[in-house]
């Protein structure tokens, strides 16, 4: 027999699934129509504070910490799209929330495009946001290289701080102290590590490989497509063949963005979220 999951209080707001598989940490605000958000590779669910704010009075918000994140569980496998995308199901399923929209960035928006694809009767909308199944190989192993570079132990926030705005040159002030703040976990000896877990990373950017292009085409639920125009992932070459695949979706390119548009430009990105509510709203 199957046990129901359950939902626990962790503290700072934050809530976990209890009795999942893998359980999960999320944070839930506001009221109305569902939209799940879902972070990058080796970031954490605050990094859609800004967008949940302006969200939260119209509908309810749930940023998750993805597995290998934050303050979810870091299993030492299962970081397929699959699994990605079971979660959000098991999230839902806690809350007793039947649809939803699903935006993400990166990592989070191929997730959101397996969520419609995989399970198309929870998802009333997709977000997806500078990433597409296109992305080339070099890209994926220059990612991986960086992302591993991220791994090292800092002796103050101020450090912290320091290297994240070296690595992330256009995310906002605001964005920088918030992946300070809630991506680095203290350790016995005052220093400070990323949530992240650097296998779970290894793995995740591994099954980037597998592209899922026929499970992109197959998304019933409309879909809403952002670039930043100085992406490092998502090249002109790759944006042009996702619009291929789907030209009927709304596609948007962003002047003065790169890879990062949730952090750089959040009222935008709330712009989008907003449009796809509203036509799910005319609908319901």
């Amino acid at each position: 027999m199957t046990l129901a999951v359950g939902i626990e209080e962790i503290g700072d707001g934050l809530l976990r699934t209890r009795g999942a598989d893998v359980d999960i940490a999320f944070r839930v605000r506001g009221s109305g129509p569902a939209v799940v958000l879902l972070h990058g590779t080796s970031a954490n669910h605050a990094v859609w504070e800004q967008i949940g704010d302006g969200l939260e009075d119209h509908a309810t918000v749930i940023a998750i910490d993805q597995r290998g994140h934050g303050r979810s569980d870091k299993p030492s496998t299962g970081y397929t799209g699959r699994d990605f995308a079971g979660d959000v199901v098991t999230v839902l399923d806690a809350l007793g929330i039947g649809q939803a929209v699903v935006a993400g960035h990166s990592l989070g928006g191929r997730n959101a495009w397996l969520v419609g694809a995989l399970h198309p009767d929870r998802v009333t909308g997709v977000v997806v946001v500078d990433y597409t199944p296109y992305v080339e190989p070099e890209v994926l192993d220059e990612l991986e290289v960086r992302v591993a570079g991220g791994f090292r132990s800092f002796r103050s926030t101020a450090e912290v701080e320091a290297y994240l705005r070296a690595r992330y040159t256009a995310i906002l002030p605001g964005a920088v102290e918030r992946r300070a703040r809630w991506g680095y976990a203290a350790q016995a000896d005052g220093t400070l590590v990323p949530h992240a877990d650097p296998e779970a990373m290894r793995q995740l950017i591994d099954g980037f490989r597998t592209p899922w292009d026929d499970a992109f085409r197959s998304v019933r639920a409309p879909m809403v497509h952002l670039r930043g125009a100085e992406s490092r992932i998502v090249s002109e070459a790759a944006w042009d063949a996702a619009i291929t695949d789907r030209p009927g979706d709304r596609w948007v390119v962003v002047d003065g963005a790169d890879h990062y548009i949730p952090e750089e430009f959040p009222d935008l990105v709330t712009a989008e979220l907003d449009r796809v509510l509203g036509a799910r709203i005319r609908k319901d």
